[in-house]
């Protein structure tokens, strides 16, 4: 799902909701589908995925699968 800036309210600096994603990813272990972020952080599912591909371009996540996401080194050092 593309990010509808003006729809979901991404901007290019780190909303407290992008923190939450990233640290829920950095206590994972391995890469996780969108809702099991949406579900260990407690938000909406699709909030999450616009959230996840701003993070993407940023270079704070990274999908190394379909539909998995991992967060990266620099997405850990912003957490």
């Amino acid at each position: 799902m593309a990010c509808a800036t003006k729809k979901c309210g991404c901007k290019n600096d780190l909303t407290d909701e992008q923190k939450k994603i990233l640290t829920t990813m950095a206590n994972q272990s391995e890469p996780c589908a969108c809702k099991e972020i949406a579900a260990a952080s407690g938000m909406e599912s699709k909030s999450v995925s616009c959230k996840l591909t701003a993070l993407k371009k940023k270079g704070y996540v990274e999908s190394p699968a379909r539909c998995k996401y991992a967060i990266t080194a620099t997405g850990r050092a912003a957490v």
